[in-house]
């Protein structure tokens, strides 16, 4: 039997039918559910949210103002002619050019490095380098001390003065339940372990390098999430880019929300399967290329697609959004597809118990083919881990290049996984982690409302901890990211071509660790920041996301 048939074998059955009553699928309103038919109804026609939604799913991206978009696109294109000016005045040596560039005895050579393609780089980032890498020399807890360092030629290189920044409050790590710590039972833990097994383990899970604490771990976590097995991999990147092409191959299609993180765009273009791009969380869009793939099959040969994977995220870390899940799960059953969910950023920070958007929505984990997380965030840890069929797993075990080939999780990061886990579970002893899932839920509440009522744009829904402030234009991405700092305060900021060219934005990560002290400290800061940037451009026009205007030709496809 050939892989990609084993693993379909791995991911299970045919899914079940939704529980869930046919109505037309019309124009989204968000609502309660009424009433559910039995679990055996078969479905016909996906149902409005108000059929499907246990809770009101509150979304909404607001327009942006005409005249800040044109301004952008003016301000992108100074930018850039400035650019071919200074690239000139490099060329006739006017300027010093301190770009890397081939040497005069190479350029006979195929070139090695193209220098047209650092324009972006050399000419526009490099201007506003200064509000990225910066160097940390503390735990990233929610107060952070910072290296302070100095630039004299423009951002190409930096100096250290020697001072630390001291209790910088920090908006941009993510830390979302406070685990991020050096002090506590998760820290008491871990320095125990680290003294037992030591740092590393300098083997792979299939020679010597399986610990009875990787086991532990693995149980855990498949009881954490309502699984039947788990299985955790050292690096989270590497667990969605290395699985997904154990999983799918030539012969199978892969359906991927626009705005995927480029761990699962990697793991699609490595599999070789045909991928097909569908607008973020929308469910027509979605819907359209199911009904396209079942009705025309594979390329040339119109035969049916020997899987069709469905990959969405829980959050989406640049929008903060969260997936529509209960309608993409009865997508999926009505077109007998699989779901790969990566929970990176939901897992521990949705849900009343922590447990993800599957529990955020009320929904079953055996709806999910392959559930997907990483320890890197709400765990203060490293890593990721795949949950499913005990099936799935094990064929996982043998097929995934990085359960194969890749180094053991080192038991120290075992045992804070470990330890925080059971916090939140309430396994030892305390409501420690319940309170800390409670706690980021109001601070993401409150820091919404405020910004919103201060007259920001702010995109994502309303439970997201990841909270996108709207900044738009190039020159005001490294403003605000210095004017903040000089207020002590820590934020993350993001521009083309992380984002869309004219959806510029700081993106800030709530965690349990905040105190409302430091919230209203921080949004005092970027009050003042706002206006003197004038950066309230909301006009309180909200667009819900599927009513967004829907272009066919945004649809992208690599064939085999």
């Amino acid at each position: 039997m050939e892989r990609p048939e084993r693993a379909a074998a791995a991911l299970g059955a045919q899914p079940r039918a939704n529980g869930c009553s046919g109505a037309a699928h019309g124009a989204l309103r968000n609502g309660y559910v009424r009433g559910l038919p039995a679990p055996d109804t078969q479905i016909n026609h996906i149902v409005h949210n108000g059929g499907l939604y246990k809770r009101p799913f509150n979304e909404a991206f607001e327009e942006t103002p005409m005249l800040v978009a044109v301004l952008t696109y003016v301000g992108y294109g100074v930018l850039t002619l400035f650019g071919y000016l200074r690239d000139f005045m490099r060329q006739w040596k006017i300027e010093k050019c301190q770009n890397a560039t081939e040497r005069e005895e190479q350029k006979d050579f195929v070139p090695l490095y193209q220098d047209f393609e650092n324009f972006y780089n050399r000419n526009l980032y490099m201007r506003i380098r200064d509000s990225w890498n910066r160097p940390i020399c503390s735990v990233p807890g929610a107060k952070v001390d910072m290296m302070e360092r100095v630039s004299h030629d423009y951002n190409w290189t930096f100096t250290y003065t020697g001072r630390v920044i001291k209790d910088i409050i920090n908006m941009g790590s993510y830390n979302y339940l406070g685990f991020a710590q050096k002090a506590g039972t998760c820290q008491e833990a871990a320095a125990k372990v680290l003294s037992q097994y030591g740092a590393g383990v300098c083997s792979t899970r299939q020679e010597m390098g399986n610990l009875d604490k990787h086991e532990e771990l693995e149980k855990l976590v498949a009881r954490f999430l309502g699984v039947e097995s788990a299985m955790a991999y050292g690096m989270g990147f590497a667990t969605n880019s290395m699985n997904i092409p154990a999983l799918v191959g030539k012969g199978c299609l892969i359906l991927s929300d626009e705005l995927n993180h480029a761990s699962l765009v990697l793991g699609a273009r490595l599999s070789g399967a045909t991928i097909r791009i569908f607008k973020h969380n929308n469910m027509q869009s979605l819907e359209k290329l199911l009904k396209d793939a079942i009705v025309h099959g594979q390329p040339r040969t119109r035969r049916p697609w020997k899987k069709i994977l469905i990959l969405v995220e829980g959050i989406y870390s640049m929008e903060g959004s969260i997936v529509r899940l209960p309608e993409v799960i009865a997508l999926k059953k009505k077109y007998k597809s699989y779901l790969y969910l990566d929970e990176a950023h939901s897992i521990g920070a949705l849900g009343p118990s922590g447990r993800g958007v599957v529990e955020y929505f009320g929904l079953s984990p055996d709806d999910v083919d392959v559930m997907m997380g990483t320890f890197t965030k709400s765990f203060g840890a490293a890593g990721g881990y795949i949950g499913g069929k005990k099936e799935l797993i094990d064929y996982l075990r043998t097929y995934s290049h990085s359960a194969v080939y890749a180094t053991s999780l080192s038991p120290p990061v075992v045992e804070q996984i470990i330890t925080s886990m059971k916090c939140i579970m309430g396994e030892d002893g305390t409501t420690v982690g319940k309170a800390r899932v409670q706690q980021l839920a109001e601070n993401t509440r409150y820091f919404r409302r405020r910004l919103k009522e201060m007259g920001f744009i702010i995109y994502g829904n309303e439970d997201s901890p990841v909270v996108p402030l709207m900044l738009y234009m190039p020159a005001k991405i490294g403003a605000f990211g210095r004017e903040m700092l000089k207020r002590n305060i820590g934020v993350v900021v993001v521009g083309f071509p992380a984002t869309p060219i004219i959806e510029s934005r700081a993106r800030f990560c709530l965690s349990a660790a905040h105190t409302k002290e430091m919230l209203d400290t921080a949004l005092k800061e970027i009050n003042e920041v706002g206006d003197l940037l004038q950066l309230k451009y909301s006009r309180h026009r909200l667009v819900p996301l599927l009513d967004r205007p829907f272009d066919e030709t945004t649809y992208e496809e690599t064939e085999d």
